[in-house]
């Protein structure tokens, strides 16, 4: 994988940058997690999709970094059960709770489902 520094910081933009880099991890191991627990209660997903967005800000030392992440996962069931939108909600929560990578980061995490 080839890496650059964010356009803004005089990068390439056609190569990933590590912020896009860290958001694509987060929203990988929410996705691989969801995607157990949902096999683990014996539901069907056909599809699952994220349009993740990041946000830059100041630690309190006053350092750049990757102050916010929003995961905005948008997941399609088939089979014998569909989960209404309070048990999805309750998936991803859980999946929340139980990503190694967001469970590794300072960065404030946050979920807003799509359906």
């Amino acid at each position: 994988m080839q890496g650059s520094s964010a356009p803004d910081f005089s990068g390439n933009p056609e190569m990933s940058n590590p912020e896009e880099a860290l958001l694509a991890a987060l929203s990988s191991c929410h996705m691989l997690t969801f995607l157990a627990i949902a096999a683990l209660r014996k539901l069907v997903v056909d599809r699952y999709e994220d349009e993740p967005i990041a946000e830059l800000g100041k630690n309190e030392k006053g350092k750049l970094m990757v102050a916010q992440m929003t995961l905005r996962p948008r997941v399609t069931f088939s089979g014998a059960t569909i989960p209404d939108e309070e048990t999805v909600l309750a998936l991803h929560k859980k999946a929340k709770e139980n990503c190694f990578v967001g469970n590794s980061l300072l960065s404030q995490v946050t979920l807003e489902l799509r359906f």
